[in-house]
């Protein structure tokens, strides 16, 4: 998948304040999508439809511990949000150099 396509996937998953609740809750550690649910003030429904539009935009994955298959945890999964800053750097070099350029125009204009 292009760059441009996943980070659109990541922004897009995270434009949700339910979503970007979760993100918070798993930067603690890894949940059950129950604790997730009750932390988020959400139905199991609800929570299970938010689970899956970030997994799917790359930003948790599941996992079933070794004891019992039955039982779903989430973690983050790190490399969407290294995208997203690394474009949010790109980003703001930008409007840097963008300001500087200005400002140096503005002083010769003076």
């Amino acid at each position: 998948m292009p760059a441009a396509a996943r980070l659109d996937d990541t922004l897009a998953a995270l434009a949700d304040p339910h979503r970007r609740r979760v993100v918070e809750l798993l930067r603690e550690r890894p949940r059950r999508a129950g604790e997730l649910a009750e932390g988020a003030g959400l139905t199991a429904a609800a929570m299970s439809r938010h689970l899956r539009t970030l997994r799917r935009a790359g930003l948790v994955e599941e996992t079933s511990p070794d004891f019992d298959a039955r039982v779903r945890v989430y973690q983050l999964r790190p490399e969407p949000m290294v995208h997203l800053l690394r474009w949010l750097e790109e980003t703001e070099r930008m409007w840097s150099e963008q300001l500087s350029a200005f400002k140096a125009h503005v002083e010769r204009a003076d």
